[in-house]
């Protein structure tokens, strides 16, 4: 039997964790990238995997649970092969409670958990320590997960496609021919592309801004308050976002929206008021018309594939993303859930 040849157009984070898994099943992989490893979205700064919260139980927060939960042993390994930092921790999260309902809430979210998270994470409601590293709470309870983690999104890009090299695949930047079964995973453009071509919407950008400081707080959990996400790099750095903006003109500038995640992040957190700004970033993530990702046969070619869709929990669904990708494409087994699947954005 022939080796398998894949081609996957598009080095974000859908596009190297499908060549990967692909690669390991003993496939001949290629990654044809235009721009840059992490040109678009998976390009960013804040890295925050974090769960869906433990009720309402359903296919996508079963798929990023397993996905999360993956993550403990897929990173690891990539790190190991490629001999570089992904940046990779799972930390957990600490979040606020707001009122009496919001703590009546969190207290039937931590049943929740029991059930659905089957004791590979925790979900608990705890008064707070009055600690530093801390969101202000009114009630003075405090919402603590194990299951978040944090990743650094540009080290664990450049792992990933060192991996991928590593172990014998190719990655090329520019043009490239395309070999075997291709997939593409060509973020928010091609959605866009897709949506022009069969003149109905199926998914778009929705832009996000982060801002980077220099703040030493490694082994911390990651924080969320006032719909901001602040998340400890390893590298000794702190990053806050991010806004969601349909509407925007320059995809890759950042303004006033963000100055305003950063005075509010400081204004709630004084431990980083001082701490130097040390990068700005904005970009476009796709977000498919079900919310959910985009993965499965190409719904325009039906001799390609699809992987797009990542919008805010990329990371966090990539290491099952590229598992059950290399599921359908090697061995013809689909166990990708129907919201997952294109035709769930074409309705």
């Amino acid at each position: 039997m022939s080796t398998p040849e894949i081609t996957v157009r598009g080095g974000g984070v859908f596009g190297l964790s499908v060549a990967w898994a692909c690669l390991k099943r003993g496939a001949k992989v290629r990654v044809i990238e235009r721009r840059a490893i992490g040109a678009g979205a998976s390009g960013g700064i804040v890295g925050a995997l974090a769960p869906h919260t433990p009720e309402n139980w359903n296919d996508k927060k079963q798929f990023q649970f397993d996905s999360l939960i993956m993550a403990r042993d897929w990173w690891p390994e990539v790190e190991t092969v490629s001999g570089l930092p992904s940046g990779y921790m799972r930390t957990g999260r600490v979040q606020p409670v707001m009122d009496d309902k919001g703590l009546d809430l969190a207290r039937a979210r931590s049943k929740g958990a029991q059930i659905f998270w089957k004791n590979l994470a925790h979900w608990s409601v705890d008064q707070s320590a009055g600690t530093t590293w801390e969101p202000p709470s009114p009630t003075g309870w405090l919402i603590r997960d194990t299951l978040s983690a944090h990743i650094h999104p540009r080290q664990a890009l450049s792992a990933l496609a060192a991996a991928i090299t590593t172990r014998g695949g190719e990655i090329i930047l520019g043009d490239g021919e395309a070999r075997g079964q291709v997939v593409h995973a060509t973020g928010y453009e091609g959605l866009l592309e897709i949506a022009k071509e069969m003149d109905q919407p199926v998914g778009n950008g929705v832009k996000g801004q982060a801002v980077l400081l220099n703040h030493d707080a490694i082994g911390q959990p990651q924080l969320f308050a006032d719909a901001l996400h602040i998340v400890p790099h390893l590298d000794g750095t702190v990053a806050i976002g991010s806004t969601s903006e349909r509407e925007f003109d320059d995809p890759t500038s950042t303004d006033g929206r963000l100055d305003d995640i950063l005075r509010r992040a400081r204004l709630a957190f004084p431990v980083l008021a001082g701490a130097p700004v040390l990068a700005r970033w904005a970009g476009i993530r796709p977000r498919a018309k079900s919310r959910a990702p985009m993965i499965g046969g190409h719904p325009l070619d039906p001799d390609a594939f699809i992987a797009n869709g990542g919008f805010k929990i990329g990371f966090g669904m990539a290491p099952k993303v590229g598992e059950v990708m290399a599921d359908l494409i090697l061995e013809g087994r689909d166990t990708i859930p129907d919201s997952f699947k294109p035709e769930a954005s074409l309705t």
